[in-house]
Parts: structure tokens; C-alpha cells; sequence
């Protein structure tokens, strides 16, 4: 693995990490790119889940509850 130096605190880190261990200085090599694509991929999955995961869970409820009233009257 290739090392470089902090700019800041002059302590060797790598290259593919994003920030500094030591003093948390963002890698500006590593930092835009990889916070875009972190961030693209995390946002866009959990926002689709959650909203597929809650429309089946109201459709059941309401299927549910319909079989319920039927049943009942």
C-alpha cells in the first residue's frame, strides 16, 4: 500500500483512506470522489426501502383489516 504524508500533522497515512487517522484531516485526493459515491449509494438504496417497505406494510394492514370486518359481520 502507498503512504504519503498528513500536510497537517506529517504522519504517514495512506493514500486510499479519506481522512487522516490521527488528526482527521480529509484526504483531498479521496474525499470528494468517495463521499459522492458513499452518499449517492446509501441515500438513494435507504429512501427506496423505506418507502417499499412501508406501502406493503400499509397494503397488508388494510387487507387485513378488511378480511376482519367481513369476517366479523
Amino acid at each position: 500500500m502507498e503512504k504519503k504524508k498528513c500536510p497537517q500533522c506529517k504522519n504517514l497515512i495512506l493514500k486510499t483512506s479519506p481522512t487522516c487517522l490521527y488528526c482527521g484531516r480529509p484526504n483531498k485526493f479521496m474525499t470528494k470522489e468517495y463521499v459522492n459515491k458513499k452518499w449517492n449509494e446509501e441515500n438513494n438504496k435507504n429512501v427506496f426501502d423505506y418507502i417499499f417497505i412501508n406501502k406493503y406494510l400499509i397494503f397488508i394492514l388494510i387487507f387485513i383489516f378488511t378480511i376482519v370486518i367481513i369476517i366479523i359481520s
